[in-house]
């Protein structure tokens, strides 16, 4: 353990004493002014300070606690659970080698000692899902890509899944965090919303004005300068991800670890995300590439001829952009040809199903990486 962290502990994360409960409580933070993000952004308060719960969340939810801290801090989670899979394990070895603790993978003492600096981040908040959602159209992707190629966009299936994305989670879990309808609070009287009370009345279980309880992703501020790309600055906003991303001189994919990682100009570890890296048919193209250029929220063009899995009987089309796309909303570009890094529609099977040899990220940590990156930067695949 470094001795400034046991200065930090002696003196009290405020400088004044150690004791957590005594922390000074405060008023809900506004977001700043110059946030561009959406009215669901986060609003942390100040190193010590604690935000007065007006729900208080039903239970303590610890793994989910060290998740939001984890990705916050740039070392993904994948989809927040609460639960001490694959992702989270990775994003704990990812932060444990930046902080120069011995690379566990596991909550040990000297890691969760560590990450209790942030320990006035709470794990869930409550928010109203905004009126402008009653606005939104949704629409069923179908499975084929000739009807896919029909559509203006391969945007969201439901209000149900846009939130989940949102938040970086499932419906699932949103759901639990949710019981009735309502948000999961120690004093909670369980009566039904009315989307709640009937799903097929609305086609989903969630709907605009409600409140409810979310996983607290944070570090989602939209700076002013990226509205120069008022497409992208939305698609950031709606997945909950801030614009302001340390810069990465170098990547470093492992084949075996699941891995990605990105290091800055002092070869410091800025960012870890699990990944999807290949299957035997399409393997990693392992050795040294560079990035190209990034395309935002691209098109696909689908060609048969280039998937093992597919006819080549079948037609090349040309797919609309959308977070459903078959490479979700970014496509980071490579010297190696074919080969990218980019998002997926089906976030939860990040780390845990093939790819076609790509590099894929859950829509979320593509969008940070993409913040990362730019031409010229190198980018290792390692076995």
């Amino acid at each position: 353990m470094s001795a400034s962290f046991l200065a930090l502990t002696a003196c009290g994360l405020s400088g004044t004493d150690n004791n957590a409960d005594e922390s000074k409580t405060v008023e809900v933070p506004q977001p700043p002014a110059d946030n561009f993000a959406d009215e669901m952004a986060s609003r942390d308060p100040a190193m010590g300070e604690r935000v007065p719960e007006e729900i208080p969340d039903s239970e303590d939810r610890p793994v989910m606690q060290a998740q939001v801290v984890l990705e916050r801090q740039g070392f993904g989670p994948g989809v927040i659970d609460g639960e001490m899979g694959l992702s989270t394990e990775n994003a704990l070895t990812g932060f444990q080698e930046a902080h120069g603790l011995d690379v566990t993978g596991e909550m040990d003492e000297a890691t969760t000692q560590k990450l209790a600096q942030w320990d006035n981040i709470p794990a869930t908040r409550v928010v109203t899902i905004p009126e402008s959602w009653a606005k939104l159209s949704f629409t069923k992707i179908p499975d084929g890509a000739d009807q896919q190629a029909k559509l203006d966009s391969l945007g969201y299936n439901s209000l149900d899944e846009k939130l989940a994305e949102r938040f970086h989670t499932t419906i699932d879990v949103l759901k639990m965090l949710n019981p009735g309808g309502k948000p999961a609070g120690k004093n909670q009287v369980k009566t039904q919303d009315a989307a709640a009370a009937d799903p097929l009345a609305t086609g989903a279980f969630f709907s605009a004005g409600q409140r409810i309880r979310v996983p607290n992703v944070g570090a989602d501020r939209i700076a002013p300068g990226a509205k120069d790309k008022e497409s992208w600055s939305k698609t950031l906003a709606s997945l909950g991800v801030g614009s302001e991303q340390p810069k990465a001189t170098r990547i470093v994919v492992s084949k075996s670890a699941g891995t990605l990682k990105a290091f800055d100009a002092n070869d410091k570890l800025v960012a870890l995300f699990t990944v999807t890296t290949g299957s035997k048919n399409d393997p990693l193209p392992l050795g040294n590439w560079e990035v190209k250029g990034t395309a935002y929220n691209p098109p696909f063009a689908y060609n048969p001829e280039l998937f093992w899995d597919v006819p080549n009987t079948d037609d090349k089309q040309q797919l609309p952009p959308g977070p459903n796309g078959p490479v979700g909303v970014v496509w980071i570009d490579l010297t190696k040809e074919h080969y990218g890094i980019h998002g997926t529609p089906e976030p939860q099977t990040i780390g845990r199903v093939e790819s076609h040899g790509c590099v894929r990220l859950t829509n979320w940590d593509a969008a940070r990486l993409a913040g990362m990156v730019k031409p010229g930067t190198s980018v290792l695949f390692k076995s």
